[in-house]
């Protein structure tokens, strides 16, 4: 099961599942992370933590383990 912390820089992936329970889940689902969304992998800062992504036409600041609860393919 590959996440979205795995994504390599430059690359498009399809959300498959979010995991998680809660107000974490229902925080990515409010940032537009939901089944099926594309999302580009923009760049990482430099010691690899946050991720910066494109998300529905916005730039999003996701940390590595918020973005660990994405599964994508």
């Amino acid at each position: 099961m590959r996440t979205l912390r795995d994504a390599a820089i430059g690359e498009t992936v399809n959300v498959r599942k979010l995991n998680g329970e809660g107000a974490i889940k229902r925080r990515l689902m409010d940032m537009g992370i939901t089944k099926g969304t594309p999302i580009f992998v923009r760049r990482a800062a430099p010691l690899g933590d946050p991720i910066q992504l494109t998300v529905r036409s916005y730039e999003l600041t996701l940390r590595r383990a918020d973005a660990e609860m994405i599964v994508i393919n």
